[in-house]
């Protein structure tokens, strides 16, 4: 059999300005920050900027153990016992190990020990090296490319746990796979969502925790709690640094599903304009931009997006945007699925920057100017703490 190790080379210290405080605000006339306190304690943030002029991409920066400004300090630092760690076991899959590894530093834990290993024939076997029996076990593992086998693979530490008598188990998913098949829209078509969702509670799962899925009647399907991470704080945190003043701003939607996202995310920011690109599908993966509603003549737009699969939608809006006279088009997604020919779309100059976050691994080949990715570890993390300590989770969004 062959067997998959994991390691996780350590990561320099380093904390940007923009986040060196806990509470926030914008102001009316820009995107920038006005801070009034400091952390009382410590917190992880990762981005990785790609910057190819030498060659290389860059690495990521692990700096302080800080959250997003736009979750309020007064709802962060709401007494959660974070000591109470001997019952909490935190396991990693091989679909995401660094977003991983990020996560135990933000909680102060070392990650569990499991084996995984491929037979020759491609089965998969698992195996704890380490005690569970009456413990809180949180098992990471994305839903991404390659999708059946990271599936699969939860499914099998989810049982191997249950079968080790852990107390509890959830599966911590940063990226649902499925998640968009969660509706029939011909006849006699399969909703894999729901599929997938009982697959895994009929694992054993006993929670799941998952971020931004693509739609929220995907929770429904799950007959166990499901714990909704809302990934957009980390984003808004990022935007802001960048000092955009707010009567140049408009948020763009990318299609007629996303604008409740969207007016969310416009909302934080200063209660920006919206526009919606009317976008009509001829098939799975193709998309035809057919109208804009909104101004953005003369603004800088920033489409939002739960992710980005063959960036058709995104490049073809952001062609429309700049016929309607944008003077830059940013794009912001959380999860960077990035199915050929995304890359070239997305580097092909249409887009001023390309804003990502890790729930999903991206290759180095997929690095590209335009790119930066933001890390969600701490937010998984401390949604971790609350759920371990029974704590509220929702109170940290709303």
């Amino acid at each position: 059999m062959a067997s998959l190790a994991l390691s996780f080379p350590p990561a320099a210290a380093k904390t940007p300005s923009y986040l060196a405080s806990s509470s926030s605000n914008f102001s009316s006339s820009s995107l920038s920050f006005s801070t009034s306190q400091s952390h009382s304690r410590s917190s992880v943030s990762a981005c990785i900027k790609c910057d190819l002029g030498n060659g290389n991409p860059s690495i990521p920066i692990i700096n302080e153990r800080t959250l997003p400004k736009f979750l309020e300090s007064a709802r962060i630092e709401k007494s959660v016992n974070r000591t109470n760690n001997t019952r909490l076991k935190l396991f990693s899959g091989t679909a995401n190990p660094a977003l991983s590894q990020e996560i135990a530093w933000y909680m102060g834990l070392d990650l569990g020990k499991i084996k995984i290993k491929r037979f020759a024939d491609g089965e998969i076997y698992v195996q704890l090296e380490e005690s569970v029996r009456g413990c809180d076990v949180y098992l990471v593992q994305p839903t991404c490319t390659p999708t059946n086998e990271n599936l699969m693979e939860l499914l099998i530490m989810v049982d191997a746990c249950r079968r080790a008598s852990a107390k509890k188990v959830t599966a911590v998913i940063p990226y649902f796979g499925y998640a968009r098949a969660d509706r029939k829209t011909q006849g006699r078509e399969s909703i894999a969502a729901k599929l997938v969702a009982n697959l895994i509670t009929e694992a054993g799962a006993d929670r799941v925790l998952a971020c931004d899925l693509h739609s929220g009647q995907s929770m429904g399907y799950f007959d166990i709690p499901v714990d909704h991470v809302y990934c957009q704080p980390v984003i808004l945190d990022y935007l802001a640094s960048k000092s955009i003043a707010a009567e140049d701003l408009v948020v763009v939607s990318p299609d007629v599903g996303g604008v409740a996202r969207a007016r969310a995310f416009a909302k934080k920011l200063s209660d920006a304009p919206l526009a919606i690109v009317d976008k009509r599908r001829s098939g799975h993966n193709v998309a035809e931009v057919m109208n804009l509603i909104g101004d953005v003549r003369g603004k800088v737009a920033v489409m939002v997006d739960d992710m980005i699969d063959t960036a058709g939608t995104i490049v073809k809006g952001a062609a429309l945007l700049h016929q309607e006279g944008a003077r830059e088009v940013y794009a912001c997604c959380t999860h960077a699925v990035f199915s050929p020919p995304a890359i070239e779309r997305l580097s092909g100059g249409l887009l001023q920057e390309v804003i990502v976050t890790n729930t999903l691994p991206v290759a180095e080949k997929n690095y590209f100017p335009q790119l930066t990715i933001l890390s969600v570890a701490n937010l998984l993390g401390e949604t971790i703490w609350r759920v371990h300590d029974d704590s509220s989770v929702s109170s940290i969004f709303l």
